[in-house]
């Protein structure tokens, strides 16, 4: 069966997983976005044509419909135009349009980092957390051996009446109890790897265990806690922050330039028929055309944008206290995940020394056991202690580990972690 290492993980989430798929399609459509507003700058051209037929002119020049003078007309008007129309000046309204979609694509670009980051720490997790899950079991089926051969020694004192049927009972009861644990244990583990499977988008039918062997218990800090702020305060979330800043500005400066006149060249050729330049019409196909500057200003503007202006302030103000909450907000999780961390490094050495302890007792309650000279709850609770010890050890390692890479997640450097594997 095919072993799967944390990193082997990571890269086939990084290219089947659909949030970071969605994320790329995202950035593709921000990126065809700016080469669409890029086409503002050309001119529009449209073509026009018109067939007509019409009735002949009719006059009254007297009072009540009289004095009835027609005038016959040609009955077919045709005209075949093409007008030019090309921006030269709109206010900076085009040039700030394509820098807002340039940032739309940068901050959809950052997105996906972030979208990357949050797969890479849901893998981590729980890859962890069925590596944990494995270690228990491992304990289990230990304490199970155990327990069996303890009950077969239970048995044996009651044959000989040193023992009575409460404390076989007793020790039935325990050993069932550590077969339930392994059950529902296994469970869970089943129900994790399904989940597992899933995020990765690895068929059901797939088959594959954890490497545990590649796993790499470094649990020392590889820079200061001041190294970690720094960097959290330009992690995803706050790049994110600054790019919709910049948009607000953006979109400020276009509610300012309501206030300026637009400009614009245009061209027209016309082909018509009959010739309506004079009256009546004359008979003939013609053509004429056109080129100029188009000026157009909105005088209304003056009073209507105003507040449209005042609105825009605003939003700028109050994206950059977004931004600033933020720094706040992720300042203040990256020093409980260090604070965390520390606390688990602390408690390391004291699982270890509580697991040196729990093994030295279970023998010496064991020696006395097998001599009569404790009772059989003695020995189940050394079996306990020594059994929560080793879970305690495992538990305390991976939950460094785990709480080591929520620290890279918040500081957005969880990638970099694995950049050199």
């Amino acid at each position: 069966m095919e072993k799967l290492s944390l990193y082997d993980a990571l890269q086939v989430a990084s290219k089947q997983n659909r949030s970071i798929l969605k994320s790329k399609l995202e950035i593709g459509i921000k990126e065809d976005y700016v080469a669409d507003v890029k086409k503002q700058r050309l001119p529009d051209v449209a073509i026009n044509g018109i067939y007509s037929r019409t009735t002949s002119l009719t006059e009254y020049k007297g009072a009540f419909l009289s004095d009835r003078v027609v005038t016959h007309l040609k009955p077919e008007i045709y005209s075949l135009s093409t007008v030019i129309k090309s921006p030269i000046y709109v206010g900076g309204k085009i040039n700030n349009a394509i820098d807002i979609a340039k940032i739309a694509t940068e901050i959809a670009a950052v997105e996906k980092e972030r979208v990357e980051s949050d797969v890479q720490l849901e893998v981590i997790a729980t890859y962890y957390g069925i590596y944990k899950m494995l270690k228990l079991h491992g304990i289990f089926l230990e304490n199970i051996k155990e327990a069996k051969t303890r009950l077969k020694e239970i048995r044996s004192f009651q044959s000989h009446g040193t023992v009575t049927k409460n404390e076989v009972i007793r020790a039935e009861l325990l050993l069932s109890d550590r077969e339930l644990s392994v059950m529902t244990n296994s469970k869970n583990i089943e129900i994790a790897m399904h989940n597992f499977k899933t995020i990765l988008q690895l068929p059901e039918e797939s088959e594959f265990v954890i490497d545990t062997s590649a796993i790499d218990f470094d649990l020392k800090l590889k820079d200061p806690y001041s190294n970690y702020f720094l960097k959290a305060l330009s992690n995803e979330d706050i790049r994110m922050s600054d790019g919709f800043s910049k948009i607000r500005k953006l979109e400020l400066k276009n509610s300012r330039g309501n206030y300026y006149p637009s400009i614009y060249f245009f061209g027209n050729y016309n082909l018509r028929y009959p010739n309506y330049m004079f009256f009546p019409p004359d008979p003939y196909l013609y053509s004429i055309g056109q080129v100029g500057i188009e000026l157009n200003y909105n005088l209304s503007s003056l009073f209507k944008n105003t507040t449209k202006v005042h609105i825009a302030e605003k939003e700028v103000a109050l994206q950059k206290m977004n931004t600033e909450i933020l720094k706040e907000k992720v300042g203040d999780e990256l020093f409980k995940d260090h604070v965390q961390y520390q606390e688990i490094l602390d408690k390391s050495n004291v699982v270890d020394k509580a697991l040196d302890l729990a093994t030295e007792n279970y023998r010496i309650v064991k020696l006395k056991y097998l001599n009569q000279l404790v009772l059989s709850t003695e020995m189940v609770d050394a079996d306990n202690e020594l059994l929560m010890a080793k879970y305690n050890k495992i538990s305390n390692r991976i939950d460094a580990m785990v709480k080591y890479y929520e620290m890279l997640h918040t500081a957005g450097i969880l990638g970099t972690a694995f950049e050199n594997k």
